[in-house]
Order: structure tokens, then C-alpha cells, then sequence
């Protein structure tokens, strides 16, 4: 038996004291849990630890602290071959439930679109991908148990392909097989940034149960519905839209200087237009015009375009409350006009190309067509309404 270091390489993982005293609780005859308790380890940490490293040349498992010390310092030397590596039979069945050929049920090949050379980028956007298999690493890692239930040899976690797909020097797997995967991403997403909270601008005094409830039946002006209509290139024109009236605004939103010309970094400016802090003095010019009672409020979808709200809200007294996740029935009458304005902006086309004047034009349009819901009159005639209403001294604006 080799020498080994009793000092603990981290907190992590068990030192050789803790295995001393773990050994003598079961000596003991001491619970897991109570072991556990103890020593100041999760259960499930002193289930694995007797039950993997147990000296077992006695016939029956037998925990002491010196064989297990030596068994956890075997298992936890490095570099070790990787499993697919090793075996050959192991790593065809992981490249073929990754990468093989889809077929008929009768067994005939379908061969899927040509694909052109791997270039060690990403999957291309609105391109062609292989038809191929494309089971995910967790697919296969728990498949391999049904097909073999008898071979111990033939089971690999989906931790261990993922790595053989992504570490370089792994080199079990070809590096392009990462385009069977869904996402097809050429680098892998870093834990913390698929765990961290992908709306941290949403603070709890802005969530839409905060909102006044005088918002939802309509009843009093001035409580407005927001977002943003995409087009290519990073395109997007800002609607406005007033939950009363239907009143429409339309936001104008030019590239900013340097956009095409300073490559994209990570974390650089947002040069397309609608970053948070363009996306705010946009609204803020837009908007800030309206009287007070025609001003009470604004809510928009979660979008990291407004992730300036708290400034917005000191530049024009105007609350930003926020819809819930997949809610778009929360902001019913701007999803509908989005709708409506697809029809001057189609999918698919460079919104950027229009001007400011332009948007003001087709706003118009829609502020003049007659609405069902206004009994025919226009959104423009409503909301001149509420705003003579304004007007006159000592009458308040209920609708």
C-alpha cells in the first residue's frame, strides 16, 4: 500500500481525521445520519464514503480510516484515461446516438440537408443543421443502463461527454460533434451565467402587482402599455400604446455612431439603438410631453431595455411596472398594435431604415382608423377627449 497525505487537499473533500472519526462511529454501530451529524457532512457524502471505499479483502465491507484514505487517493490521482478513451465499444455508441443518420422505419437513410465544413464556430444563424440523432448527453448516459443492464462497463455520466465534447485534450469525441447538440454552441456557458438571475432589473416595487389597480378596467387615462417590435440587424422600433384610449406612440430608435464599424465585444456599447441607456432617453423624449393625469404609469414586458426604469422614472415622474414571464395577456392592447404595425413592418425586414417622420406617419394612421371598442371613433378623438377634459378648470379625468 502507498503512502499517502493525511493532510485534506480542501475542504471538499473528506481528510484523513474526519475518516478516523467516521470509522470509529461505525465502530460504534452509529447511523448514517447520526456519522453525519458529527462529523458535520451531508448524509449522502458518509453513504458514498462506506459504501465505495470500504475494505472489502476481508469478504464483508469493513470501513477503516487508513484503507479508505488510500482507496480516495487512488480514485482521485490525475491524469487519468478517459472512459471513452478506453473503450472503444463505448465511444461508438455515445458518436452514434450523437451523430448517426436519421432513417425511415423501415431503415431507409435519409441524408438531411449538405452541410459544409466545420468551421469551430458556433451552429450558423437561420442555416441548414445535419439531421442527424442528436441525443443529448443525459439521453445517452441513461439509455446505456437499459441497453446493458448487465455491463458496468458500458455506463458514462453526461458530465463526462459534455467534457469530452468541450475540454480540449479530452479528445475522445471530435470536436465537431458539438453541432448535434441543440444548442450547437461551440463554447460552453458558464455555470454562473446559466444560474444567475436573468432579470435583476426587475426590483419587487416593480412587478405589475404593484400597479394601481385603477389600471385594469381602463377606467382612468393614462396608464400605458410598452415594448419593442424587432426587425434584422438589430433593428427595433419602441410602441407606446395608452391602455384607454389605444392611443399609439411610436418610439424612433437610430443605431447609435460606431455601429458596423467597431467590432462587437463582450460586455461593449450597445450600439444598436436600444440599449438601456438609448432605450431611456428615447421614452423619456417621447413621453415626457404628456400631462401628468395622461402619464401614470407604464408597463413593459421583461426586456433588458428597460433596465435604465429607475432613471426614467426620476426624468419623467412616469412608474415602470413590469409584466410577469410569459404573460404577453398582460400587455393585451400593445400585443395587439404590435400585431397591427407588422403590417408597415413586416418580420424579417431592417427597421432602422425608417425615419423618425416616417414612424410619426404611420402612427397617425393608426391613431385615426376607427376602433369597435371606441364605438367607432378613432384613438386620436378619444385621447383629445381626456385631454380637453384636462383643460377645464376643476374637472377631473375619470373617462
Amino acid at each position: 500500500m502507498r503512502t499517502f497525505d493525511p493532510r485534506p487537499p480542501s475542504g471538499r473533500y473528506l481528510s484523513f481525521h474526519e475518516r478516523e472519526e467516521i470509522a470509529l462511529l461505525k465502530a460504534q454501530a452509529k447511523g448514517v445520519r447520526e456519522i453525519a451529524r458529527t462529523v458535520g457532512r451531508d448524509p449522502g457524502t458518509i453513504s458514498r464514503e462506506l459504501r465505495r471505499n470500504a475494505a472489502t479483502r476481508g469478504g464483508t465491507p469493513d470501513y477503516r480510516a487508513s484503507v479508505a484514505q488510500w482507496k480516495a487517493d487512488l480514485v482521485a490521482r490525475r491524469p487519468k484515461t478517459a472512459k471513452l478513451l478506453a473503450n472503444p465499444l463505448l465511444r461508438d455508441y455515445v458518436q452514434t446516438r450523437l451523430s448517426g443518420q436519421i432513417s425511415r422505419p423501415d431503415g431507409t437513410l435519409i441524408a438531411g440537408p449538405t452541410m459544409g465544413e466545420w468551421t469551430g464556430r458556433n451552429k450558423g444563424h437561420r442555416q441548414d443543421r445535419a439531421w442527424v440523432q442528436a441525443w443529448s448527453p443525459e439521453q445517452i448516459a441513461n439509455r446505456l443502463k437499459l441497453d446493458f443492464p448487465d455491463d458496468k462497463s458500458m455506463r458514462i455520466s453526461h458530465e463526462a461527454i459534455y467534457q469530452a465534447l468541450y475540454i480540449q485534450g479530452r479528445g475522445a469525441l471530435k470536436r465537431e460533434l458539438i453541432l448535434c447538440l441543440r444548442t450547437g454552441r461551440a463554447l460552453r456557458a458558464p455555470r454562473a451565467r446559466a444560474h444567475r438571475k436573468i432579470w435583476a432589473h426587475v426590483t419587487p416595487e416593480a412587478l405589475i402587482s404593484e400597479r394601481p389597480a385603477e389600471a385594469e378596467d381602463r377606467g382612468v387615462p393614462g396608464h400605458w402599455e410598452g415594448d419593442l417590435i424587432i426587425g434584422l440587424q438589430r433593428s427595433a422600433i419602441g410602441t407606446v400604446v395608452e391602455r384607454t384610449t389605444r392611443f399609439t406612440m411610436l418610439v424612433h430608435l437610430p443605431r447609435e455612431e460606431g455601429y458596423g464599424l467597431i467590432p462587437r465585444t463582450k460586455n461593449g456599447p450597445a450600439l444598436a439603438g436600444y440599449g438601456a441607456i438609448s432605450m431611456k432617453n428615447a421614452l423619456a423624449t417621447a413621453m415626457s410631453s404628456l400631462p401628468e393625469q395622461l402619464a401614470r404609469s407604464l408597463t413593459w414586458d421583461r426586456g433588458k431595455e428597460m433596465s435604465a426604469h429607475a432613471q426614467f422614472k426620476v426624468e419623467t415622474g412616469i412608474p415602470v411596472f413590469f409584466a410577469d414571464p410569459q404573460s404577453p395577456w398582460q400587455r393585451g392592447t400593445n400585443e395587439n398594435t404590435n400585431g397591427l404595425l407588422r403590417q408597415y413592418f413586416p418580420k424579417g425586414t431592417d427597421l432602422a431604415r425608417w425615419s423618425a417622420d416616417e414612424l410619426e406617419a404611420v402612427a397617425h394612421a393608426l391613431n385615426t382608423r376607427p376602433r369597435k371598442t371606441l364605438g367607432w371613433k378613432t384613438p386620436a378623438e378619444a385621447f383629445n377627449e381626456h385631454l380637453l377634459l384636462i383643460q377645464q378648470p376643476g374637472v377631473a379625468s375619470t373617462g
